[in-house]
């Protein structure tokens, strides 16, 4: 416990320190992390094509002895000394990644290590997060196998689950694995957050928006245009603005980000659609937020395509996230939608790499970021559950 206090003093002080000794042999987990990774990035996993990354992961997790299971594309494994009496910590990250940008100058299929860094498609979002708990996985389970261990770890319950369609939020994605693993009680999200929590998150809803005219002859005083119709409606949702505000996540954002109608020059058009983005925060429901802006609409109708993607949120009193203020980490609000939308239990992001990084060209995570995780991952985990 000495040596593990002594760590957290040096990490309160720097970003950047070499990784301590948390557990023999530490250097080998992040070899195969690293190592791991360049195969995943030589593996195209575009959204719904992830099965090939699937198998290279559950090839590696056998040989490593953490008897993965799969559904479909998600691979998961649960500690050896798992007790359905104890609080269960679930580390996930996603294997799909979006398809590459045009703009790419170098192949993004190939794996290139220059100085600390290693591009890929994938290796930012969220590569390095999946690899680095990965072997933090790996270690709490080698560790009950070897209680000879020059530094003893405290044993939480573990669940690691890699999963598939994060991207697009598919229906085969950790929606089609959730209900096969044991109770979960709060869970780390590895994506890139530079290794800060993101205790909040926010949701998502996609409304379409439908206006009614009469079509006629341009030229002549005839019809009902249906862009006039909307005209009222689409200013309101323009002006309006909600009113909670969260302190990690801001206001409760409305975008028109769509709008079609018309035919041609010299036609009325009869029919408009358009298209709202809404980003929720953790103090609105995506139904109620629906229900309001249905309510508040005098000539159009909308359309919620779904309310599955709510935002999400973790207390600041959990004493994971209280760990990490210990550690020197600063909460904050993230406005990007991950996998969180998705698990009905705490949940917060925290892994290596800048969300920035994530989708663009020549995309790339560096080195000693993975191994800063493995490290800060670990100690987190450890100090939380002793």
């Amino acid at each position: 416990m000495k040596a593990k206090t002594e760590v957290i003093a040096r990490l309160r002080q720097s970003k950047d320190v070499s990784l301590p000794t948390v557990m023999e042999n530490t250097r080998r987990y992040f070899d195969d992390a690293v190592e791991l990774l360049q195969e995943l990035i030589a593996t195209p996993r575009v959204s719904r094509n992830e099965s090939h990354a699937a198998d290279v992961l559950f090839t590696r997790m056998a040989h490593w002895g953490l008897q993965p299971q799969r559904e479909g594309n998600n691979i998961w494994a649960v500690s050896p000394h798992f007790n359905p009496a104890s609080p269960t910590l679930l580390l996930n990250a996603h294997i799909d990644t979006v398809k590459p940008v045009a703009t790419w100058t170098r192949d993004p299929f190939v794996p290139q290590i220059e100085g600390d860094r290693l591009y890929g498609l994938g290796s930012n979002d969220c590569g390095g997060g999946l690899v680095s708990l990965l072997q933090v996985f790996r270690m709490f389970a080698d560790a009950v196998h070897s209680p000879q261990n020059s530094t003893p770890i405290t044993q939480p319950n573990l669940i690691f689950l890699a999963s598939c369609e994060e991207e697009v939020s598919g229906k085969d994605g950790i929606v089609r694995a959730l209900p096969l693993l044991p109770a979960i009680d709060v869970a780390i999200v590895g994506e890139p957050t530079g290794m800060q929590p993101a205790v909040a998150e926010k949701g998502l809803m996609v409304i379409d928006g439908y206006a009614d005219g009469v079509s006629g002859h341009a030229a002549r005083n005839e019809g009902v245009n249906a862009i006039y119709e909307a005209l009222d409606d689409l200013v309101w949702l323009r002006d309006y603005r909600f009113p909670k505000v969260s302190p990690f996540l801001g206001p409760t954002k409305l975008s028109v980000t769509v709008v079609e109608a018309g035919t041609q020059h010299n036609v009325v058009p009869d029919k408009l659609h358009f298209i709202i983005d809404v980003r929720t925060n953790e103090l609105y429901q995506n139904e109620e937020v629906f229900d309001f802006l249905k309510k508040n609409m005098k000539k159009c109708r909308l359309e919620a395509r779904s309310f599955r993607l709510h935002s999400s949120s973790i207390a600041q009193d959990h004493p994971l996230i209280q760990q990490c203020v210990g550690m020197g980490m600063v909460p904050f609000g993230s406005p990007t939608l991950s996998d969180q939308a998705l698990m009905p239990f705490p949940s917060f992001k925290l892994g290596p790499g800048q969300s920035s990084r994530s989708h663009s060209a020549d995309e790339f995570i560096c080195l000693s970021e993975i191994k800063d995780a493995i490290q800060k991952y670990s100690i987190l985990i450890s100090e939380t559950f002793s």
